[in-house]
Order: C-alpha cells, then sequence, then structure tokens
C-alpha cells in the first residue's frame, strides 16, 4: 500500500482564516491515499499544504523539520523577495556576508549562489506538491467541491511555474501525467512556459471572492495572474498582450473589489481583515504558521538593530537590521519630510539617505516603515521574537491591478480609455495624500510616471525587479542607482543578469537545460 504523511492539523478543515493550519510538531499518520482524499477535510488538509509551501520552510515552528534540504533554510517568500527586492534600487543589504547576499546586492550571481538554487528547488518542490495532489484526482473527484479542488492546485501549480519563466526564463517540465521516478524532463523555453500557463490559467474554474475561504484563490486571483503574465508577456518573448491584460484587470474590477481606505492596514497583523483590496493572501501566523522568512522578515528586516528605532512602534520584540533602503527610493517623493503621501514611509534618524561608503553601514540608507505586527487597535499581535509575526503576505492587491490595466493603455492596449487609465492612477494618489492634491495631469501620464509611482505604491512587495527589466532598465545603463553593479556611484550591468541561472547541479543531472550566457 502506498504511503502518505500528512500534517496533523488543530483544527478538522482549512477554515476560513488558514491560520489554523498546525505547523506544531506531530506524528506521521500512515494513511492510505484513498482514505485522505475520501473527505473534504481531508483534501483541504493536503490543499493546505500546498498554499503552505509557500511561505513556510517545514513541519516545525521556524522551518524545523524542514521540506527539503536547502542551503539557506528559508522559506519561498523570503528566497524570493531576495531575488526580487536585493539587486534594485529599493533595498540596501546589512547583512551581506552573514545572509550571503552580496553577489545579489551586487548583480554579480553565479550558477552556484546559494538563495538562487533555493528559490529554483522551492518552486519545483511546490510544482512536485500540485502534481501529487492532481495524481489523485479520482480519488476525491465524487467531492461536491472537486472541480474547484483541481483548479486550486492548477492555480498553485501556474503561479509557481509563472515564477520559473519570470526569474529564469526556462525550466523543466514536468506535470501529473509523468511517472513519478528518475527521468529527465524536457526542458521549457520562455514560450513554452508562457503558452501552458495561460492555457491552465484559461482552463480552470475558480470560486468567486465571495465563495471563497480566506487564503484560497479565487477566480480573480487566476486572472491577476494572467494579467501579471500578459504585462511581461513581451519580455517572455511571447508578444504583445497588453489588451489580454486590460481585459483581465477590468475583470478583476468588475467583480466588486475595493481599495482600502487606510493603506498602511494593508501591511498590519489586521490585514486579513483587507479583504476589500487583497486578493491573494498567504497567510502568516504567529502560533501555526511560524517563519523567519515571508512577513517576519519584511517586519524585523526593516528595524535596525543597532540605532535608537524602538521595536515596540513596529510591534516587535527587537529589530534585525537585515535591510534598509537605496536612496533612489525615498527619492521618487522629492523631500520625504514635506510629502503628502502617506506612501512614503521611512525612518530618517541618525542616517542618510545617500551612500557616502559601504552599503552594510546602517548610518546609511533609511529604513522602511512600510509593514508593521501591530492590529488595528495599536496593540501588539505577537512576540516576534519567539513566533515571528502574524501580518499576512499580500501576493495580489486591487492596487497593483490598476496600475498593470494604465500601463498597459499607455503600452498601446485597448479596452480602456487613457482617462480612464488615468482615473484609476489617481484614484491611488487621492488615498496616498488624503485627497485630490496629488492627482497627476495628463501631460504628466506616461511610462516614466508608472514606472515610478509603481515603486511608491509597491515597494518592498516583491515586483521591482519584473519591474525594472520591463522597462528595460534592470540591467544596462539605462537606469543607475548606488551600489548597482557592486561600485558605490553605479554602474551598467552585463545583460545576461535580466534572468537568473539555472543553478549548477541542476545542470549536471538535467543535460536539457544550459545556461546559455553564464
Amino acid at each position: 500500500m502506498k504511503k502518505i504523511y500528512i500534517i496533523l492539523a488543530a483544527a478538522a478543515v482549512m477554515t476560513a482564516c488558514l491560520k489554523d493550519l498546525d505547523q506544531n510538531p506531530a506524528t506521521p499518520t500512515e494513511t492510505s491515499p484513498s482514505q485522505v482524499y475520501s473527505t473534504p477535510e481531508g483534501v483541504k488538509m493536503v490543499l493546505a499544504k500546498l498554499y503552505a509551501s509557500y511561505c513556510i520552510a517545514g513541519q516545525e515552528k521556524g522551518g524545523g523539520n524542514s521540506d527539503l534540504s536547502s542551503n539557506m533554510g528559508q522559506d519561498f517568500l523570503r528566497c524570493y523577495w531576495n531575488l526580487q527586492e536585493c539587486p534594485t534600487d529599493e533595498v540596501a543589504c546589512t547583512w551581506l556576508s552573514g545572509d550571503k547576499v552580496a553577489d545579489i546586492t551586487y548583480m554579480t550571481w553565479d550558477a552556484s549562489d546559494p538563495w538562487v538554487a533555493d528559490v529554483y528547488y522551492r518552486l519545483y518542490y511546490t510544482i512536485a506538491l500540485c502534481n501529487e495532489f492532481l495524481r489523485h484526482k479520482e480519488d476525491y473527484a465524487s467531492l461536491p467541491e472537486s472541480a474547484t479542488y483541481e483548479s486550486e492546485a492548477r492555480f498553485l501549480r501556474a503561479l509557481a511555474y509563472w515564477a520559473v519563466l519570470d526569474l529564469f526564463g526556462q525550466g523543466p517540465y514536468v506535470d501529473e501525467t509523468m511517472a513519478v521516478g528518475v527521468f529527465t524532463p524536457e526542458a521549457y523555453d520562455s514560450k513554452k512556459l508562457f503558452s501552458f500557463i495561460e492555457s491552465e490559467l484559461k482552463d480552470i474554474t475558480l470560486p468567486s471572492r465571495t465563495a471563497v475561504e480566506y487564503g484560497r484563490a479565487s477566480e480573480a486571483a487566476g486572472w491577476f495572474l494572467l494579467a501579471r503574465l500578459y504585462l511581461n508577456a513581451e519580455v517572455y518573448g511571447a508578444g504583445d498582450h497588453n489588451t489580454d491584460c486590460i481585459t483581465m484587470c477590468r475583470k478583476i474590477r468588475g467583480a466588486g473589489y475595493s481599495l482600502e481606505s487606510d493603506y498602511h492596514k494593508l501591511f498590519n497583523a489586521d490585514n486579513h481583515l483587507r479583504t476589500n483590496e487583497i486578493i491573494l493572501p498567504f497567510v502568516v501566523d504567529a502560533e501555526n504558521t511560524v517563519s523567519w522568512g515571508a512577513t517576519t522578515y519584511m517586519v524585523c528586516g526593516q528595524v535596525g538593530n543597532d540605532n535608537a528605532q524602538n521595536p515596540a512602534v513596529y510591534g516587535l520584540d527587537k529589530g534585525w537590521g537585515m535591510f534598509r533602503v537605496r536612496g533612489e527610493l525615498p527619492a521618487l517623493w522629492g523631500d520625504v519630510k514635506t510629502t503628502g503621501d502617506i506612501r512614503c514611509s521611512f525612518y530618517t534618524d541618525g542616517t542618510t539617505q545617500w551612500f557616502t561608503g559601504n552599503i552594510d553601514d546602517q548610518a546609511q540608507g533609511y529604513f522602511s516603515e512600510k509593514w508593521s505586527n501591530l492590529k488595528d487597535d495599536g496593540s501588539i499581535a505577537s512576540a516576534s521574537a519567539e513566533s515571528g509575526v502574524c501580518t499576512d503576505w499580500p501576493m495580489f492587491r486591487l492596487a497593483d491591478a490598476y496600475l498593470m490595466e494604465a500601463e498597459a493603455v499607455l503600452r498601446g492596449g485597448t479596452g480602456t480609455s487613457r482617462a480612464e487609465a488615468l482615473s484609476l492612477v489617481n484614484d491611488l494618489r487621492k488615498r496616498a495624500y488624503g485627497d485630490a492634491t496629488g492627482n497627476v495631469a495628463d501631460s504628466e501620464f506616461d511610462l516614466g510616471f508608472i514606472r515610478d509611482e509603481r515603486a511608491r505604491e509597491l515597494y518592498h512587495e516583491a515586483v521591482r525587479r519584473t519591474d525594472l527589466r520591463r522597462f528595460g532598465v534592470f540591467t544596462g545603463k539605462g537606469y543607475i542607482w548606488q551600489w548597482k553593479g557592486g561600485v558605490l556611484d553605479g554602474q551598467a550591468v552585463d545583460d545576461k543578469y535580466a534572468v537568473y541561472p539555472i543553478p549548477a547541479a541542476e545542470l549536471t543531472v538535467n543535460t536539457n537545460l544550459k545556461n546559455e550566457k553564464y
């Protein structure tokens, strides 16, 4: 009899809050697949593991009893955030050697980089989990929500394959129809990955936002991932899909979402209440899904550990001082002390905006104050030093859909007028300024503005590398920021760094893959 090991959950089902997933040490239960998949409760417990694979690293607190061997031992979100933010104008890492992020920070990585390898293998771990779930679809076919369960697994797999496409531009393709065992998967290039992801997302049927439990994917999450795929289609060699991007964004806008009135509440410990704007959260909890990555990394990492910052202001026991911001980010607001934009949230005491020396000097570079472990009433949600934070990760949110739609219009897409696109952008700025004083005129509304506005709205949400690459300035000399390329004043970077290399160890076992430029 085939054996499957499942996590014993604190509750019998994955309730409206995925925070019931118990990550405490548990005795493995030897159970047949037919038993596990015979009830909605059993299926949801397996689905919970698929979702959790994005934000935890193991079965015990902080990644203990790890899911797979890795270099850094961190969850996917921490690894992914490092690759998306650390090389850009938004982040200045402090613990370069200890956290092994110097090469990522300076854009000098190679196929042996530990963070690159960890992201790659975590993505394929999630893909493997989804494939295994889908292999058992006959076991849960008789359940009332069987089509939804299957669609969720296919969505989560498509999300992982999208990250492979965006980060690496290629990758081995494996699905549930392939036998489990030793074989050499076919290598999919960017066009094949694009086509697969698009077809999957168009074929699945996810529930509406009003019918879905918190923490699970709705149909809007599928539309959002399609919109992101389409907006970056030309980068992926798939041609112009800007009109398709607009179509998906309009579907999202028609689904009943609305902007949260208080921007900062999107990033606090009560952000699970922000379902009006957050389309897809990954749930983080200080009791049941404890991680030293994900949002714990966000909140603790942005608070200094040798300056005057008071950790309690952010709902913390202590700060880690892992990262600050490069001067170019606050420069997007001009004078940070006089701007009326509430998104401009930086701790500036005792630090300077611009670097005159090493990037790991905490006396240089402001600290971000975007994230917190505070509840809406100002109370501290958890003892962060023991259990991490309770702030969920807002993977997809409505504001990004507004900006994607506006950008697609400026790139020539049809279906939304220029005036309507500008109105969407100004809706975000009205929230940021509290009134219309921050509105932009049509004469200011261009792609350069959108690039900067995405940074103002979405900084530290793991989209910056993708954005800069789409605008053609992540590599090269079109946009230089401090310490780009490993020198104080910045320098042009070889275009090969537009994508990350397939890990060297993977190349030795899959001869279908190759790094042409590394």
